[in-house]
């Protein structure tokens, strides 16, 4: 166990299994950064609390447990190596249009035995409208883009009785009052909002949670430039 992993295990106490497993990511992580601009955090403490452990704040939702997930514009792999690995029987695909880090998740996936974990890459809004349409139990998504535009990437990837959990910064609920146009006509109904601290770095974020209650109009998601030109 590394001291990013220590930190970790400050917060969210991990089983040997799991700091054995989240120890190769680290290490990867620290190993490849320079080569393949994973993340801008730089420091063990930074990438322990705003990459490990904020991840697994999603947990806090209770959503993930036998679940199929697809984490969206997943980059490095967060949330996608800390759901895998810390999440009961939680199938979980990670999604990216930059092959090089998606070859990363990959690599690394297999380096550290964490089986449960599978790559998918390409544009979420082109994914949407293939086989992949509606057959997750559960959508995550960290930053990437604001509220409105996530949840047309989002929300046609989820099933019926499905969820959409996004993860957002100190102005997630105001993202949300701006969003309430695009769950509606997606199919998504609001139903809670997270707050959630950080320690170390004196930061609040938000999960906001919306489940998919009804089959979203084939028409959605529009390409990526009319969804961001005009979101919902």
């Amino acid at each position: 166990m590394n001291k990013i992993i220590e930190i970790t295990n400050q917060y969210y106490p991990l089983t040997d299994e799991q700091a054995q497993k989240l120890t190769v990511v680290s290490e990867r992580l620290n190993a490849m950064n320079g080569v393949l601009n994973l993340t801008a955090l730089k420091t063990d403490e930074e990438i322990a609390v705003l990459h490990f452990y904020d991840s697994l704040t999603l947990l806090k939702t209770g959503l993930f447990k036998d679940k199929s997930v697809i984490d969206v514009g997943c980059g490095g792999g967060f949330p996608s190596f800390p759901l895998a690995v810390c999440s009961e029987n939680c199938a979980v695909t990670a999604n990216d249009a930059t092959l090089k880090k998606l070859n990363f998740v990959q690599e690394t996936a297999k380096a550290a035995g964490i089986s449960n974990l599978a790559v998918l890459p390409g544009r979420a809004e082109e994914i949407a409208h293939t086989q992949k349409r509606e057959s997750f139990d559960v959508a995550v998504a960290r930053g990437v883009a604001r509220l409105n535009v996530l949840c047309e990437l989002c929300l046609p990837l989820v099933k019926k009785g499905g969820h959409f959990v996004a993860m957002k910064g100190s102005k997630g609920a105001e993202e949300l009052e701006e969003a309430k146009t695009a769950i509606k006509l997606l199919g998504g109904k609001f139903i809670d909002i997270m707050q959630i601290e950080l320690p170390l770095f004196d930061r609040q974020h938000t999960l906001i949670i919306i489940k998919k209650v009804s089959p979203t109009s084939k028409e959605y998601p529009r390409q990526y430039a009319k969804i961001t030109k005009k979101p919902l």
